[in-house]
């Protein structure tokens, strides 16, 4: 079996199927698909079962367990998988429909690489927009068959910090089964930013292979009842809090110095803001190197809270009504 395509379940009925039919789509077939409904209590798992009975799909596997978060499923999925290579799709995006046979393209080109990449589209507000990425390639690049999507190898350091936009987003990611055993899988306690702790491990010691062509659409229309990333989390299971096992290549290694600098200003804004979690995000802070921020972030930080508060209050404000009057215009 090539590729073994897992897609964890939380809670995801009205999106699960359009996940699902895009995998079902692939123009390359020779995968298993393995979800993991992980203690689901709006009927997604009834929805999956329906549709893998129905799709006549012989590699097509749901295993149902007690919530134990995303990261446990994915682990949990994988286990029980048996492909070469490993894809992680997220039950409310999808899929173009040769995204498998693309991966399979580029790790036949680049078969040393550690981890595999495409571009994808955010979506939002119904309407797709490419990821702005803007790879950073360290090798020279090559065209694909003709076409004007670049393939090749990036510093995935710089290209990340440059505009905080993931050149590695779990849904348009693969790698090799040896190399996800090799470092763990995803850290089962991380609920917010486990893929980003899984890749940072990889792309410090193998390459990374990306191809700039959108291949995988990041859905950020879903509700935020359904969504983890529109809340704060503990510290104790967020990425930006558990990467002190790294504190010696942030001595030695300047761009992921830089860009872990990056993510903690403008990852950590929210909690600096939160009563609850302003102490723990000052400690963090507090391990950034300011004269490498841009002059935007160091003057906001330096701006007394109660402006920082009626500044946040009146972004919530505009983003509402503008939300309101595109969904009346509509």
């Amino acid at each position: 079996m090539r590729f073994s395509v897992i897609i964890p379940v939380y809670n995801k009925a009205p999106y699960v199927e359009k996940a699902l039919q895009s995998v079902f789509s692939q123009t390359f077939t020779d995968y298993e698909l393995v979800v993991v409904d992980d203690g689901s209590t709006d009927g997604s798992s009834r929805i999956v079962e329906k549709l893998l009975a129905n799709s006549q799909q012989p590699t097509a596997t749901l295993i149902r367990q007690e919530n134990q978060g995303v990261s446990m499923a994915r682990n949990n999925g994988v286990a029980a998988s048996c492909g070469d290579y490993l894809c992680f799709l997220d039950a409310d995006d999808w899929w173009e429909p040769t995204f498998l046979e693309e991966m399979d393209a580029m790790i036949n080109a680049i078969p040393d690489a550690g981890i595999y990449g495409t571009s994808y589209y955010i979506v939002k507000h119904g309407k797709k927009r490419l990821a702005p990425i803007n790879p950073i390639f360290i090798k020279d690049p090559y065209t694909i068959n003709h076409t004007p999507y670049t393939i090749g190898t990036i510093n995935y350091l710089q290209t990340y910090a440059k505009t905080l936009c993931m050149p590695l987003w779990t849904g348009a990611v693969c790698m090799s089964r040896a190399i996800f055993d090799e470092f763990g899988g995803f850290r089962k306690h991380l609920k917010l930013g486990e893929d980003f702790d899984l890749w940072i491990k990889i792309v410090l010691k193998y390459s990374v292979a990306f191809l700039d062509k959108p291949l995988s659409n990041y859905n950020q229309d879903v509700d935020v009842t359904f969504r983890g990333t529109h809340h704060l989390h503990d510290p104790k299971v967020h990425m930006l809090w558990n990467l002190d096992y790294l504190s010696e290549i942030e001595q030695t290694n300047p761009d992921y110095k830089q860009l872990i600098d990056n993510l903690r200003t403008y990852g950590l804004y929210p909690y600096y803001l939160s009563k609850e979690y302003r102490q723990a995000a000052k400690q963090e802070l507090s391990k950034v190197d300011w004269s490498k921020q841009p002059a935007k972030w160091q003057k906001l930080y330096r701006k007394p809270l109660w402006f920082l508060h009626l500044k946040d209050f009146s972004l919530k404000i505009g983003s509402h009504i503008k939300s309101k009057l595109k969904s009346h215009l509509r």
